[in-house]
């Protein structure tokens, strides 16, 4: 029988990371599971389960190792809002013992695949690589007082040209992060759709659309100022005239690990402190 392995990935600048870190450890080591601390930008390689102990950020930074493998994810959180993680730092061991004996349920979360498209100088198009996004994919100016040219087309077509501080796409999970702050709607995390969001747009029309999953996102970027691109909220390039950005669902969903009924409605309601009667008569 394999003996149990687990990888955690701990906030760099949170000192109750390491703290809960060090004691997960050693109770942990006592029940003959063992224990590895990621460290840089690749997982160990034979971990069962992935532990993220931050706020949002390290979450999807965790997600992100774990999706070429498909590796469940365990959110321990200590940040504010906390959307993605599960469990709070004093239940982190019984949360894990509670995974190896099968006591949980995955929430598996759609993600984006993004291939970015740069035109060389003699008009030839280099392939930088594709990348994961669990929440979104950004193009975004570089310099403030500058706005961005974008051009957007859907499924092949030609759809918008924004002139705008960026444009964003969102999966479900990513429409309560940066879209939400440039006045997107929030989805459900169940549905299969993504948000094209437009920030700061210097133009009449200046609504989120809602798109189908199956849609296929094209941005690229049209005369001006150059952009950068964010995947969940990592700068992985800078953008010229001409390069383009390629976003559609992907084949991979991340993989959350839960124990209690999550009700989407309720944790919108305990996030922004909403209050139930609000609108409701009495």
């Amino acid at each position: 029988m394999s003996v149990p392995i687990v990888s955690f990935l701990l906030h760099p600048k949170r000192p109750e990371a390491a703290r809960c870190f060090q004691e997960s450890q050693l109770s942990l080591e006592k029940m003959g599971i063992k224990v590895h601390e990621i460290l840089g930008t690749k997982l160990n390689g034979n971990e069962d389960l992935v532990v993220s102990l931050g706020g949002d950020g390290t979450m999807l930074r965790a997600v992100d190792l774990s999706l070429e493998r498909e590796l469940p994810v365990l959110g321990v959180n200590l940040g504010n809002l906390g959307y993605l993680t599960e469990v709070d730092p004093n239940e982190t061991v019984q949360a894990i013992t509670k995974f190896y004996a099968g006591d949980y349920y995955i929430d598996s979360r759609m993600t984006l695949s993004c291939r970015i498209v740069l035109k060389g100088e003699h008009g030839q198009s280099t392939d930088s690589g594709v990348y994961f996004a669990l929440n979104e994919v950004v193009v975004e100016r570089q310099k403030s007082g500058h706005v961005v040219r974008v051009d957007v087309g859907i499924n092949g077509d030609s759809f918008i040209r924004y002139d705008a501080d960026g444009v964003i796409v969102a999966t479900p999970t990513g429409s309560t992060a940066y879209s939400l702050s440039a006045r997107g709607p929030i989805l459900s995390p169940s549905l299969d759709a993504m948000v094209l969001t437009p920030i700061t747009p210097h133009m009449l029309f200046d609504r989120a659309i809602v798109l189908d999953g199956a849609s296929k996102v094209e941005l690229c970027l049209s005369i001006g100022p150059e952009a950068s691109v964010m995947v969940d909220g990592r700068v992985v390039a800078s953008l010229q005239s001409g390069d383009c950005v390629l976003c559609e669902r992907s084949t991979i969903y991340a993989r959350l690990v839960r124990y209690h009924p999550r009700h989407f409605h309720s944790i919108l309601k305990n996030k922004f402190g909403l209050s139930s009667k609000n609108g409701l008569r009495e």
